[in-house]
This record gives structure tokens, sequence and C-alpha cells, in this order.
């Protein structure tokens, strides 16, 4: 059977959510926890491999066992309390089989978030910037990437990736309270793209760019081009989209 399990965690600890060989990871966390609760060697799979430092208000992943899980509120319970702090499991749902967390989501909806002014509270959750930019102007240049689909440009270097196409639907940056945000909803995105394309929106905001030549960075598709990459820690995968059809055994869930 498999299972969906919706979570969220703080990422300032882990070398990302995949599993590697050189540092802990997400991934590897929750696949302990799993296999030590269902006593049986769980492996999952998520929805996107967020990078070293970048934290997920929602992330889902999914596991399979060859017999049905009893699922109760204190078998999430359990979960919880042997998962580190800033690891959360928030439901585990059975899914149909044919339902994948990676492959089935059709949307990941990301948030950079900028603070003017040093905090000891959100030093891990923003990224301090205090030079002023042109907002208006940031929003001139992130609009025209709903324009395009190829965005070679803001990839890391070394990926393995058989293309560079994204379908972008939403980026928008936005003044909420004391903090700037980049809001940026696409079907998926490169490895370092939400990054690269914030560090460069900042070139363009502090007018060390024109919205022209952020434009001819998207057509060079040549990341040596474009700007240098935020910093990991303001970064947030918020939402994952799915089917609602794998949705239809939630309410067996446990949360």
């Amino acid at each position: 059977m498999r299972y969906f399990i919706e979570l969220s965690y703080k990422g300032t600890n882990y070398h990302g959510w995949q599993r590697q060989a050189n540092g802990l990871s997400v991934q590897e966390v929750l696949e302990s926890a799993l296999s030590t609760m269902l006593k049986q060697p769980i492996s999952i799979l998520g929805s996107g491999r967020t990078d070293a430092g970048v934290h997920a208000s929602q992330q889902f992943a999914h596991f399979d066992v060859d017999n049905e899980i009893k699922l109760t509120s204190q078998l999430l319970h359990a979960l919880n309390c042997i998962l580190p702090a800033d690891i959360a499991i928030h439901t585990i749902f059975p899914v149909r089989e044919e339902d994948n967390a990676r492959f089935t989501a059709f949307s990941r909806y990301y948030q950079y978030r900028i603070g003017r002014q040093k905090s000891p509270f959100l030093a891990d959750l923003v990224y301090v910037f205090r030079y002023e930019v042109d907002i208006e102007r940031m929003n001139e240049a992130a609009r025209l990437l709903l324009r395009y689909i190829d965005f070679e440009s803001f990839s890391k270097v070394r990926t393995s990736v058989s293309h560079y196409r994204c379908k972008i639907e939403m980026a928008e940056w936005r003044v909420e309270g004391p903090h700037l945000v980049f809001h940026i909803k696409a079907n998926r995105f490169l490895y370092g793209m939400v990054r690269t394309l914030v560090g460069t929106l900042l070139d363009v905001g502090q007018g060390r760019m024109t919205v022209d030549e952020f434009e001819q960075i998207i057509l060079a598709r040549d990341r040596r081009k474009a700007g240098r990459s935020a910093p990991a820690n303001g970064l947030f995968l918020v939402e994952v989209g799915y089917p609602k059809e794998v949705f239809m055994n939630k309410s067996g869930s446990i949360q």
C-alpha cells in the first residue's frame, strides 16, 4: 500500500531534503523515524529536493508498505516525539498506487523572505538585505518570467536534468509587514533556480541591471550571465499542488 505524508521542516540543520553521504538530510531523518515506528525498512520519495538550509512549510512524500497500516493519532504523536523539533509530520493518509509525491504534483509554490533589519528570532528564516530596491522595477522584470519557459540561465551548472523548461504561473514581489517577499509558482523548478532568480532580481532592484538586460539573461541560457544566488535561509517551499483525486482517502488520515 502507498501512503502520503504531509510535513514541514526548518532546513537550517540539514544538507537538503535528499539523502546523501556528506551530511544529514531531512529524508534520512524521516526514513529512520518511520522505520523505527513501523518496524520495517521505509524508503520515502519527496515532491521535490530542497537545497541545504531551505525550509518547507508544506512538503509531501510517499512510502510503500506490504500491509495496511493502522493509522492512529497515537502513531502520529509517537512519530513526532522521536523526530527532532525542526521536523513535524502533520498528516499521513492512504493514496492510490499510481499516486506519486513527485510526479503527480502539478505545481510548487515558493516564497523568498527578505528582512530589512537584523532579528535574533529570525536569523535562520529571513535574508537580511539592507539596501534600498525599486520593487516596481523588480516586478516588471519578474513579469517577464511568465513569457518564457527555458530557464537554463538560472540553473546550477552541475545538474542532471534532461531539459530546462518550466512553466511559471506566478512571479511577484510583495511588501508584507516588515518583510519583502518574492512569490513564485511553477510546475517545476531547476536546481538553485529560485535563489538565483532572487539574486538577479535584487540586482535589477538596485539599478545594477536594467529590465531589458534581465530579459537578455533569460534568452542567453547561460548561468554565467545571471546574478549571484541568494542565501538559502530566506527560501521556503510553501505549497505543493496535486489533483483532488490524490486526497480522496484523506478522510482516513491521522492528524
